[in-house]
């Protein structure tokens, strides 16, 4: 016969014998949050304009690409 897992009766989404506490959750969440090691401004604006111009550089791949598959399909359609 095969063995039934064992439920935990703590943990995400497992109400305890006290339930749902909204004050707890808070707390738990800020205390979270003081833990966090959080980037300086000029690591996050660093960060950011790097995104920006890789984002930007994909958009513009993907739409030469783009570009030349219409031509191809063009060419071949004969339109």
């Amino acid at each position: 016969m095969a063995r039934t897992p064992v439920r935990s009766t703590s943990g995400p989404g497992v109400s305890g014998s006290a339930g749902f506490s909204i004050f707890r959750f808070f707390g738990e969440v800020f205390s979270e949050l003081r833990k966090v090691s959080w980037p300086t401004r000029q690591e996050a604006t660093r960060l950011t304009l790097m995104v920006i111009a890789l984002s930007a550089t994909i958009g513009l791949f993907l739409g030469l690409v783009d570009m030349l598959f219409a031509r191809v399909l063009a060419i071949f359609s004969g339109t």
